[in-house]
């Protein structure tokens, strides 16, 4: 590739991304409005198949854990980030655990920080709702988003073999939120 057409598929990068972005937190009465949206993003970007009851799961219960991208012109739906909050108990004591469900970003606005300000918006509302970690698996081959994750403070925490539909290994990355000391205490006041 040229100069040349580098700094024309630079500028027709640029051109693609909206002047200006909507950050919108997900609430029950936008279902019928952006649902299909999120169907259809999750679809094309995903290499998973998920059928309306997994969407429904995490939205009825977590929608407020559900941060969309919006082209703010004509409110369409760009990027998505899903997520749910709940008790871990495989931990002593139990850990209140995030999980980032799905996150997507249409092909022609990656690169431009969307999928970092979801995740960060999402990881922020866990953190309101006093998370101590949160988890998510993404695909080994997914070099993009490992970063992204990473940059978040992720770490790798298990190989998962063959772990999505399409034969596909993945990573289980982990945000810790608190220190340890906050999960089994400092020791002072243990017999």
């Amino acid at each position: 590739m040229t100069e040349q057409s580098t700094d024309e598929s630079e500028s027709q990068k640029t051109q693609k991304l909206p002047a200006e972005l909507r950050y919108l937190q997900y609430e029950h009465g936008l279902e019928r409005k952006y649902l299909p949206s999120i169907r259809a993003l999750m679809k094309e970007e995903l290499s998973e198949p998920y059928s309306i009851y997994v969407y429904r799961y995490f939205l009825y219960q977590w929608g407020d854990l559900c941060f969309m991208a919006l082209d703010q012109p004509t409110d369409k739906l760009i990027g998505v980030v899903v997520c749910k909050l709940e008790t871990h108990q495989s931990h002593s004591p139990p850990t209140l655990r995030g999980y980032i469900a799905m996150l997507a970003v249409t092909t022609t606005h990656r690169g431009h920080g969307i999928a970092t300000t979801l995740v960060k918006k999402a990881i922020n509302a866990m953190i309101e709702r006093n998370a101590d970690e949160v988890v998510l698996e993404t695909e080994e081959t997914n070099i993009p988003a490992i970063k992204l994750y990473e940059r978040l403070g992720f770490i790798r925490s298990k190989k998962l073999h063959r772990y999505y539909l399409n034969g596909n290994s993945a990573y289980r990355l982990v945000l810790h939120l608190k220190e340890t000391a906050d999960f089994v205490g400092d020791g002072a006041n243990d017999d």
